[in-house]
C-alpha cells in the first residue's frame, strides 16, 4: 500500500518575511534598541543585532536599508514617542515648585519603569562625548521640556513660591540628577548595597521624599 505524501508547505514569496511584518519590524526595532543601550549605537553591527534578533542581516536590510536608517527608526518609533507623555505631564502640571517637581519626577519614574532602556541609552549617547543622540536632544527635545520647566520654576521664583537661592535651571538639572542617573547606575548601587530589593517604585518613593521632606525626620510642615 502506498502511503500518500503530506501536503506541500505553502511557499512564500520571494523576499518577502514568513511571519507578520509589522510583528517582525517592530520585534527588531526593539533588538536593535537593546543592543544599542547595552553596547552604544557606535558599537554595535547590523550583525549583531540580526544574531540577537535570530535573523540573517538581509532580513535588517529589507527591513531598514542600512544602519543610519535602522538608528533613525529608533529614534522615530521608539524614543520620540516614550518621551512624548512628559509634556503632556508638565503641560498639566500646576505652577506650584513642589508639584511641578514631583510632576516631573512620577514622569521619569513611569518612563523608566516601562521603558528600562532609556537610562543606559541616555548617559551612552547623549551624556558622553560622541553620543549619537545629543543632537537628537537638542533638535527634539529642547526646548519642549528642560526649557519649559526651568521657565515654570522661574515663574514660580519671580511670584516668591520658590526659594530664591535656588536657579531654575540648576533645578532642572537636579531633578535630572535624582532620576535618570540613580536608575542608570542602579546596577552598581545594587551590587554595592546589595540591594536587589530596591526597584523602581522604591527609588520613586524616596526620591519623593528626599523633595518632599529633605533630610530631616519628618516632612516638613508637619508638627510633632
Amino acid at each position: 500500500m502506498t502511503r500518500a505524501k503530506p501536503p506541500a508547505k505553502p511557499r512564500r514569496a520571494a523576499g518577502r518575511p514568513a511571519r507578520d511584518e509589522r510583528d517582525l519590524r517592530a520585534h527588531l526595532l526593539d533588538v536593535a534598541l537593546a543592543r544599542f543601550a547595552r553596547d552604544g549605537i557606535g558599537a554595535t553591527p547590523l550583525r549583531a543585532i540580526a544574531a540577537d534578533a535570530g535573523v540573517t542581516p538581509a532580513m535588517l536590510h529589507y527591513y531598514f536599508g542600512d544602519k543610519a536608517q535602522l538608528k533613525q527608526a529608533v529614534i522615530d518609533e521608539r524614543l520620540l514617542p516614550a518621551l512624548a507623555p512628559m509634556r503632556e505631564r508638565l503641560a498639566q502640571a500646576g505652577g506650584e515648585p513642589a508639584a511641578l517637581a514631583g510632576s516631573f519626577v512620577r514622569g521619569i519614574g513611569a518612563l523608566v519603569a516601562a521603558h528600562p532602556w532609556l537610562p543606559p541609552l541616555w548617559v551612552r549617547e547623549v551624556l558622553c562625548e560622541g553620543g549619537e543622540l545629543r543632537e537628537v536632544l537638542f533638535h527634539h527635545l529642547l526646548p519642549s521640556l528642560p526649557q519649559l520647566l526651568a521657565q515654570r520654576f522661574a515663574a514660580a521664583k519671580a511670584a516668591g513660591a520658590l526659594n530664591p537661592g535656588l536657579d531654575p535651571r540648576l533645578l532642572v538639572v537636579s531633578l535630572v540628577g535624582l532620576t535618570l542617573f540613580p536608575a542608570a547606575g542602579a546596577p552598581i548601587w545594587r551590587r554595592v548595597f546589595q540591594a536587589d530589593d530596591l526597584g523602581p517604585g522604591a527609588l520613586l518613593d524616596h526620591t519623593l521624599a528626599l523633595l518632599e521632606g529633605g533630610l530631616g525626620s519628618r516632612p516638613s510642615g508637619v508638627s510633632a
